[in-house]
């Protein structure tokens, strides 16, 4: 992309879209589209083809996505795979409209079955079921990254897509049920820390392994993705049938118990954990193979107890405005 190419990021106030926005700043990049969600509809076909027809982005992020943990996704699996549907439909459809350049598409490593083996390649989408706790949001990721490929192979388009491990950091949302794992702990943690209570009670038995990719790294990796030069682009991720995606983590998982006692470290909370084992674990082991992506020349840099560090300074520093 040149410096002053039209890039639209969809979801850009969101916890993937705004630190897309932040890095593609920090490089250069300052002809951003980032409409709010009152100006654009994403689920509004015929409002997303009007803005698509009068702004002629060149380039666009799909970052937007309705997202949340386990009580989330059982709560509303409805709003999960209608909303996520539409906006993909709508997005990618006018992005092949209008003659956009590239789109980026964002996943989520849910997208691959339930007990698929370990690390997870990219071949094993597809091959197995899905975990019930997800599958609305899972179907839903898994329809745009195909919807992708069909428009690749149809029509020529240059439309690729990273798979992220589970995202945390600055933006992310904090609220007390409808968070995903990392920042729901945090909160809890700090809330404890702050009424002196004696212990936090975790979801689950701590048992699951879980992968965890700082939201900075992600954005790296993502315009690393988004910027690869045509052959190599061509190669990798248009030579269907080769997945038209990678997968985006830093190949390295930790328990749930180990992910809450690190946190609890960093908020500096003194009582003890206790784990609810009536609530469900989802997943037993999400981690993913990168090594597809390492080829390409990236990998992920930011330590596990760094971004925790980095994203509870972030909590303390926007608590009177922190999501959730």
């Amino acid at each position: 992309m040149n410096k002053n190419s039209r890039i639209f990021v969809a979801g850009a106030r969101g916890l993937v879209g705004s630190a897309m926005v932040r890095r593609l700043r920090a490089e250069g990049y300052d002809n951003l589209l980032t409409p709010e969600r009152d100006q654009l509809d994403l689920t509004n076909q015929a409002a997303v083809r009007d803005f698509f027809h009068r702004e002629k982005p060149e380039y666009v992020i799909l970052a937007a996505a309705r997202v949340g943990g386990i009580h989330a996704n059982n709560t509303y699996p409805a709003e999960f795979i209608y909303q996520n549907l539409a906006i993909q439909n709508n997005v990618i459809h006018s992005a092949w409209e209008c003659g956009v350049e590239r789109l980026l598409f964002l996943g989520s490593s849910c997208i691959y079955p339930r007990l698929a083996p370990q690390p997870m390649r990219e071949e094993h989408l597809l091959t197995g079921s899905l975990e019930p706790t997800n599958e609305p949001y899972a179907i839903a990721k898994i329809a745009g990254l195909k919807m992708c490929e069909a428009y690749n192979r149809q029509y020529g388009t240059r439309f690729v897509a990273v798979m992220p491990t589970n995202l945390y950091g600055p933006g992310d949302n904090f609220h007390p049920e409808n968070s995903h794992v990392l920042p729901a702990l945090i909160r809890r943690f700090h809330e404890a820390k702050l009424a002196g209570a004696s212990e936090v009670v975790v979801w689950g038995s701590g048992k699951p392994m879980r992968e965890f990719l700082f939201v900075d790294d992600m954005a790296d990796g993502s315009l690393f993705v988004l910027n690869l030069p045509d052959e190599v682009l061509a190669e990798n991720l248009l030579s269907y049938p080769r997945p038209c995606f990678v997968n985006l983590g830093t190949g390295e998982d930790v328990s749930i118990r180990q992910l809450a006692e690190t946190v609890r470290e960093v908020v500096g909370f003194a009582g003890k954990l206790v784990f609810d084992t009536s609530k469900p674990d989802g997943t037993p082991r999400k981690l993913l193979e990168v090594s597809r992506l390492r080829e390409l020349g990236w990998r992920a840099r930011t330590p596990l107890r760094e971004g925790i560090e980095q994203t509870y300074r972030w909590f303390l520093d926007n608590a009177e405005r922190v999501r959730g």
